[in-house]
């Protein structure tokens, strides 16, 4: 069997608290072996996770996708001698046609300090070893055209010539749980994606207004499945006109239009919430950038955020749009997002930029107590539900 080489990140940091995030890790690349149908046996020692597996090429290709893992190698365990290591990587040097050509670099890690050569002396001896045999000049930038790798542990030598970019993070689960609010649109995948990178396993909800807007969110379900491993991407659909066409009709009969999607916003929130509680979620995700669109101008996103009784996690609150379409093309949402899309029925020709919340007070008053005061929750609680009692 093959052996792959998989590299965390912060998670060393975590202290005491180290054990339960890589238990976390080694859960997930275990479920990553065998929704691919791939045997293999997975354990950690030190700071590294290893994977052994007969099909490495096809197990790098999907492990990378694990979040948590910063990179993965495909490795040769050989003995940890320096003739032995030395051998091994003018072997990792011929496999990938390094000659007069090209260039390379030696990088080793003395786990073992009791190893007689330091780490700068390995790299010494092995690019010596190796430049002898291929006439191959060094290059110790990132530029280099190999990277050769040499890991010396207690009773071993890991050597390889591939590194592989994960994506880092924490492993999916290890944060909880977290509603996310999903439309067919760009933004809001990508932030979804984003929360299960911090290891966060997202509940994604779509309010439906259309069957093109809803086959796009199931399409983005099913992509952001790809990366949940440890995790069950569950979607639930609501309809957006059951949650919001009744206070819809009240602001149209107060004149209030403008104000529509600041209420929408609120109304699919409070939803959010309920379904959060449900599901014994903390947060609830969405994918708001700041000044992107009338409803996330800093005033707004206060109004819309006042009373909400579940933390909004906002992922994309920094990034323009030319950012979030590459992490959405990175991902693979970006196509389906852009397909035939269907405008909302409640967006008003000149929708409020700012709001306040005064305003929002005195625009439920008119709505009326009781019933007419009700976002999503129960009736015969007053204006409660919109935080402004």
């Amino acid at each position: 069997m093959g052996l792959i080489v998989i590299r965390y990140g912060e998670i060393g940091l975590k202290g005491g608290n180290r054990w339960y995030f890589v238990k976390r890790l080694r859960k997930n690349v275990r479920d990553c072996l065998k929704k691919h149908d791939l045997v293999g046996e997975v354990h950690s020692v030190g700071q590294r996770v290893y994977v052994q597996v007969e099909e490495v090429e096809r197990a790098v290709e999907k492990l990378r996708d694990v979040f948590g893992i910063v990179s993965l190698s495909p490795a040769q365990e050989v003995a940890a001698d320096i003739e032995v290591i030395m051998a091994e990587a003018l072997r990792v040097a011929e496999v990938v046609g390094l000659d007069e050509t090209r260039t390379f670099r030696v990088k080793s890690r003395r786990a073992d300090k009791a190893f007689s050569l330091t780490s700068p002396a390995i790299n010494r001896l092995v690019g010596a070893h190796v430049q002898g045999a291929t006439g191959a000049q060094v290059d110790l930038s990132d530029a280099a055209d190999l990277t050769i790798g040499v890991e010396v542990r207690q009773d071993h030598a890991l050597v390889f010539g591939q590194t592989v970019a994960g994506h880092g993070g924490l492993p999916l689960g290890s944060e909880g749980r977290a509603v996310a609010l999903m439309s067919g649109g760009i933004d809001s995948p990508v932030a979804a994606w984003l929360i299960m990178r911090r290891g966060c396993g997202v509940i994604p909800i779509h309010f439906r207004q259309s069957e093109v807007e809803l086959a796009k969110f199931m399409d983005n379900c099913q992509v952001l499945s790809r990366y949940a491993y440890g995790w069950d991407i569950r979607p639930i659909v609501l309809d957006h006109r059951e949650v919001f066409d009744e206070t819809y009709e009240k602001l149209r009969r107060l004149g209030a239009e403008r104000w529509a999607c600041i209420f929408c916003k609120r109304a699919l929130l409070q939803k959010a919430c309920e379904i959060a509680d449900q599901h014994k979620a903390k947060a609830l995700v969405t994918g708001d950038s700041l000044g992107q669109v009338a409803s996330q101008t800093l005033d707004n996103l206060e109004v819309i955020s006042y009373g909400i009784e579940k933390p909004i996690l906002r992922p994309l609150i920094g990034l323009d749009k030319t950012e979030i379409t590459a992490l959405a093309r990175r991902i693979g949402t970006f196509e389906i997002s852009t397909r035939e899309a269907c405008s909302c029925p409640y967006l008003p020709p000149d929708p409020l930029t700012k709001a306040s919340l005064p305003k929002l007070r005195a625009i439920v008053e008119k709505m009326g107590d009781g019933d007419e005061g009700r976002g999503t929750r129960d009736k015969g609680r007053g204006t409660r539900e919109w935080g402004v009692e």
